[in-house]
């Protein structure tokens, strides 16, 4: 839970959408939020932009207090580190031994440094691009969401190829980002499994634990981004296939997010 430290400071958290009681498009704006709601932070949204971020990307916050003066930070881990750090919140996997972390912490990197660049390319290249546009610069006017739009796919275009999942052929980009999410969901099935007495409204986590970990945070996040995101729709019917993700999905929403609309 949320220390008394935190019970004096105000926190902003840009996340790219004007409207608070929804899921944005971003996975790492949503495993914040996950992960301030697990520890009872209280916070408030707001649209932001990217060059006003410290790390010139979402999400990123804005914390003050009446004793002191504002200060942003960016990136969805670096600010869930420094809370923890500065005794804001507790860390997750404080209790869990050095084979469950790094375990935890591959989940963490399959999700975030693999899966997320290949929906990634289901949402900017090919015929998404335009679907993908016009919900990230809807608030430029047309001819400029154009121009800009040109700009930022040239250079998603690049960074996947540079990062390597932009060198795939289509056929194999979605194999190899399937194959990711079947595995996640024979994970959570598992884990499911190793709950053996669960309430209907109880949460079941990746670790298969009682409690959540860093983990469960970046997943949430990615199954609520592909969900109700509408530039990536091979992924969001084949997620909706995946009884053990769409279980684990429903039930988180339902105890942390029940303000929130659901995915369709």
């Amino acid at each position: 839970m949320a220390t008394s430290k935190s019970n004096n400071l105000e926190i902003l958290l840009a996340r790219g959408w004007k409207q608070s009681n929804i899921y944005g498009w971003s996975p790492f704006c949503t495993k914040l939020e996950l992960r301030f709601r697990l520890s009872g932070i209280k916070y408030r949204c707001e649209a932001g932009s990217p060059p006003s971020g410290p790390m010139a990307k979402l999400p990123y916050v804005t914390v003050s207090s009446p004793s002191s003066a504002p200060y942003k930070l960016g990136d969805s881990s670096l600010i869930a580190r420094d809370f923890v750090d500065n005794g804001l919140m507790e860390d997750l996997n404080a209790d869990l031994n050095e084979t469950t972390k790094t375990l935890d912490l591959a989940i963490q990197a399959l999700v975030e440094d693999r899966l997320y660049f290949y929906t990634t390319r289901e949402r900017w290249l090919g015929e998404n691009y335009w679907v993908q546009r016009d919900e990230v610069l809807g608030a430029l006017p047309w001819l400029v969401r154009v121009f800009v739009g040109n700009i930022v796919y040239r250079k998603i275009k690049g960074a996947l190829y540079g990062q390597g999942a932009g060198r795939f052929t289509d056929q194999q980009a979605k194999d190899f980002r399937e194959g990711i999410w079947t595995r996640l969901d024979a994970v959570l099935r598992e884990a499911r499994a190793k709950r053996k007495e669960m309430g209907k409204e109880e949460c079941f986590w990746c670790l298969g634990g009682e409690e959540p970990t860093d983990c469960d945070t970046s997943v949430f996040g990615a199954v609520c981004a592909v969900l109700v995101a509408k530039s990536n729709p091979e992924s969001t019917r084949f997620l909706r296939d995946l009884e053990a993700v769409m279980d684990y999905a429903n039930r988180i929403h339902n105890k942390y997010f029940p303000d929130y609309e659901k995915w369709e």
